[in-house]
């Protein structure tokens, strides 16, 4: 007995010589790979020697690369052949997007910088924000400021006086219940100033290890310095900050970093904005 869905030949539907409606891969986009069956969301699309093709994310987090041939994949269960999108300035009617997937405002000035604050704890941290969230704090006129540690905090609180027109914003490493860190930051009090934070040991673990392209992130024994032992687990020369570099590197949009991340960032943000007047453009 012979499938109605295949040629005389048995050429799988699939491969039959009809005309495919060209698809451009656009981040996120769900598709699947008819020769292997393989699902998943769009990461990225790179040219080769070889040819273009495609990465693609299953539900998982494992990422496979295809080439991107024509009728190669099913989109909703009919064939597609992708194609390289345009690169966002020259798509038409598609508004551009900063990299924490806000939409953009060409030709914004960075505002007069608020009387309020976004404080994090290290210089890695600070580094991270401003490449993910930096368009979006400049056109709201939002310094972040980095600490070298939250040992002090309390007092770091009390000196800068939180008010309404003056929000403050602390980004904590390690917020977990019983940390040195949870329990620094519930002393901290008060309707204008907010501590949020994740449960990563330091602001490297925030960065996806796809996007690094590592399978995972080492665990490092109690009693190590963390960012050395991932250095040495990972085969990295012993300079944290030449690691740092090439992870941050790594990170192109809010893509790249953890679920856990995005919010409290952006959680931050709105604490800061909302309620405090910003000075006008600069």
């Amino acid at each position: 007995m012979r499938s109605r869905q295949y040629g005389p030949d048995l050429t799988p539907p699939w491969k039959k010589r009809t005309s495919a409606p060209e698809v451009p891969a656009e981040p996120d986009l769900v598709v699947e790979e008819v020769a292997t069956g393989f699902c998943g969301a769009v990461v990225r699309c790179e040219k080769t020697a070889q040819g273009p093709t495609v990465t693609l994310e299953d539900r998982f987090g494992k990422h496979r690369v295809f080439p991107m041939e024509p009728r190669g994949f099913l989109l909703e269960g009919k064939p597609v052949t992708l194609v390289r999108p345009l690169p966002r300035s020259r798509q038409p009617g598609r508004p551009a997007r900063t990299a924490s997937g806000s939409v953009a405002v060409p030709g914004a000035r960075a505002r007069v910088a608020r009387a309020g604050r976004i404080y994090v704890e290290g210089k890695h941290d600070a580094e991270l924000v401003e490449k993910v969230w930096g368009d979006d704090l400049r056109i709201e006129g939002v310094v972040v400021e980095y600490l070298e540690g939250i040992d002090d905090l309390p007092d770091i609180v009390r000196a800068f006086a939180p008010r309404p027109d003056a929000r403050l914003g602390v980004l904590v490493d390690h917020l977990v219940p019983g940390s040195k860190e949870s329990r620094i930051a519930e002393r901290v009090t008060g309707p204008d100033v907010l501590v949020v934070g994740h449960t990563y040991i330091d602001i490297w673990e925030a960065v996806k290890p796809s996007s690094v392209g590592i399978q995972g992130w080492p665990q490092v024994p109690r009693g190590q310095d963390w960012k050395t032992g991932v250095c040495r687990a990972l085969g990295w020369p012993d300079r944290t900050g030449a690691a740092w570099q090439r992870i941050l590197g790594c990170v192109h949009s809010y893509r790249d970093l953890q679920p856990d991340l995005l919010g409290p960032v952006e959680h931050l943000i709105d604490h800061v904005t909302v309620g405090g007047p910003a000075g006008p453009p600069g």
